[in-house]
């Protein structure tokens, strides 16, 4: 039986995985750029750990090449991706420490590519996204955490600003009227691209700190980054139990769209 294959998207905060075994840095030539990423083995699984915004968070949010990362992620023949993403929180109960793994999105970007179909193949390409996120991957993330004494929370809706500003507080207040319990400037168009291209794939969203609005003080990039960094102990712990309980041959549809997922891209 071939090893399953798995990758974790890094967001804010998240530059590396301690637990990876034998890891070393490869790059992947896809059409839309190359693409660095380090491999290594966890439990006889091979995996593969990419950074969003790159090594130093470098990359801002509106300027991330997500179809060249999923690409190289499809190229590489990656069975499951599970993407982590600092947000905001919206509701008092979301608090910063709970882990609240989305089903839900609401694209609110403005000016980044959003589909692998441009035409160029002579067709057009509708995605069905009646459930965003996969399903199998979420529920082995929510009983791994639930293992672990971590508070999850089953289900959220995440709206996807354009960034790199923070949100207004008149903004946050027509999101949260809109049922949003999080928001966050990097999981579209990377969820809609990994769908696209047919790969089982769940986000992590972690709240580092209540949205403009919600809170009564200034919001900093520094204070996100200081709560990425005071929980990767416990982040690393909950995704190295998470691939530990992944197994291939789900029964999720997350796959079939990928049928029309031109093969020259992943030779």
């Amino acid at each position: 039986m071939t090893a399953m294959r798995i990758a974790i998207i890094g967001g804010s905060g998240v530059y590396e995985q301690s637990f990876l075994e034998d890891d070393k840095k490869i790059k992947v030539e896809t059409r839309f750029g190359p693409v660095a990423i380090k491999q290594g083995t966890y439990r006889d699984r091979t995996v593969f750990f990419m950074a969003r915004h790159g090594g130093g968070h470098t990359v801002p949010p509106h300027l991330i090449n997500y179809r060249a990362n999923i690409a190289a992620l499809k190229k590489l023949k990656v069975d499951a991706v599970i993407a982590t993403a600092a947000v905001g929180s919206l509701r008092r109960e979301l608090t910063p420490e709970s882990r609240v793994i989305i089903d839900q999105f609401i694209d609110f970007t403005k000016q980044r590519p959003l589909t692998f179909y441009e035409g160029e193949e002579g067709f057009v390409v509708h995605t069905d996204f009646s459930e965003p996120y996969c399903p199998e991957i979420r529920s082995v993330i929510l009983r791994a955490g639930r293992d672990l004494g971590q508070t999850m929370i089953d289900g959220g809706c995440y709206i996807c600003t354009e960034g790199p500003r923070f949100e207004t507080p008149a903004e946050i207040k027509m999101f949260k009227s809109w049922g949003v319990d999080v928001v966050g400037m990097t999981n579209i168009p990377e969820a809609t691209l990994a769908r696209e291209a047919g790969l089982c794939y769940a986000t992590i969203a972690l709240p580092t700190n209540y949205a403009a609005g919600v809170s009564s003080e200034p919001l900093t990039q520094d204070e996100v980054l200081a709560a990425m960094d005071k929980d990767k102990p416990e982040l690393e712990r909950l995704i190295a139990a998470s691939i530990a309980r992944l197994k291939t041959g789900t029964s999720c549809r997350c796959r079939e769209a990928g049928n029309k997922y031109p093969k020259e891209q992943t030779s």
